[in-house]
């Protein structure tokens, strides 16, 4: 069926409905006189509303429609029925109550101080197509300023999946990832994520690529805040250039940026055994087709209709599940390691067609949601 079509037919994805039915007889209880003596409860112990309300499995998925899918710059309103089948996927994937909310503002201290005041309704903040570099700011500033766990999903989902895929491509071709050369295409909120977790599992080489060419500490112009913390912790030998020349002697490929960016003949630059993820959706950096000419041994894309797809859906229900659970106040660089490493474990014998989960993998929420009850 058509999508716009569905659309106007359900007039939304999601509903709220009631636990209980609502009688004569329990109106007393579940509403007024009774529900005063819940609220008498709460006031003198806030820890309570985890317990008695909604709050103990409720998230916001929070936008400002500022870079929604790659349709860009598109206004709440058109984020919308993005928020809602994000929400639907928590609450089929794991079970957790989601609700969206998109905001008609895209000044960073308004955002923050709209969803610092949310905090007593929810038990987790999942941000959600914010634009780069605002989008890290307003997550560091939220997780340092709220009790509850604050994720930006764009950034940590994404880098979560990516870890779990690129654990078991190395494996396909024999490789350890503390000896492989990693290029990434991209510098914006996944960039920069996937670039911070690859360190954290143990990559030692990594160059990051943005439009004007590689990243490096002594570039003129062009640097932003967050491209300088990149520069910093990566390409240690200092190189500079294109894209094509990041991609000489390369092993891994990581694209989160823009279409069509390489063709075969870059990939065949790269090292035997390339690995090539090309996520730009819907049209990736390189067709698998195109990689595959080139000599790449394993290709991923975010596309549903080749095989490897890399999926956020793999990993934003499973954590928020997770530290609901736990009621764990910060998601930290520990937990998405530990993440990428449990959905990595659920594919028993890799290959190349075969490195990640399926998207709606069962398992897949209930790994990841397990690595929050672990002690640190």
């Amino acid at each position: 069926m058509d999508p716009i079509e569905l659309s106007k037919k359900l007039g939304g994805k999601i509903e709220i409905r009631s636990k209980q039915k609502l009688t004569k007889e329990n109106l007393a209880v579940l509403y007024t006189p009774g529900v005063a003596k819940v609220s008498l409860a709460v006031a003198k112990n806030k820890k309570l509303s985890f317990e008695y309300t909604i709050r103990k499995n409720t998230v916001a998925v929070v936008s400002d429609g500022s870079a929604v899918l790659g349709l860009g710059n598109i206004g709440p309103e058109a984020a919308l029925p993005v928020m809602e089948g994000k929400a639907l996927l928590f609450k089929e994937l794991a079970g957790v109550d989601a609700i969206p909310i998109v905001l008609a503002t895209q000044d960073t201290e308004e955002i923050i101080k709209i969803v610092k005041a949310l905090e007593p309704t929810f038990g987790g903040i999942n941000l959600e197509d914010i634009s780069a570099p605002r989008c890290f700011e307003i997550e560091e500033r939220l997780k340092k300023e709220m009790h509850i766990p604050v994720m930006h999903d764009d950034q940590h989902g994404t880098a979560i999946v990516v870890l779990a895929g690129i654990i078991n491509a190395l494996k396909v071709v024999k490789k350890e990832i503390k000896n492989v050369k990693v290029v990434i295409s991209g510098s914006g909120a996944a960039g920069v994520a996937i670039t911070k977790l690859l360190l954290l599992a143990g990559a030692k080489n990594v160059l990051v690529v943005d439009s004007t060419g590689i990243i490096y500490q002594e570039r003129a112009g062009g640097l932003n805040a967050s491209k300088m913390e990149i520069a910093k912790i990566t390409n240690p030998k200092k190189l500079s250039g294109t894209l094509t020349n990041a991609l000489e002697g390369a092993d891994i490929f990581i694209g989160v940026s823009a279409p069509n960016l390489i063709n075969h003949k870059d990939v065949a630059l790269m090292n035997k055994g390339a690995i090539v993820f090309a996520m730009s959706n819907p049209v990736p950096e390189i067709m698998p087709e195109e990689a595959l000419k080139g000599g790449a041994a394993v290709v991923a894309t975010g596309r549903s209709d080749y095989p490897n797809q890399i999926n956020n859906v793999l990993a934003f229900p499973g954590i928020f599940r997770g530290a609901l659970d736990n009621r764990t106040p910060k998601i930290t660089e520990k937990h998405k390691l530990e993440a990428a490493k449990a959905l990595a474990a659920l594919v028993k014998n890799p290959t190349r067609d075969k490195i990640i989960p399926e998207a709606l993998n069962p398992q897949a929420a209930k790994v990841v949601a397990a690595v929050f009850a672990k002690k640190a």
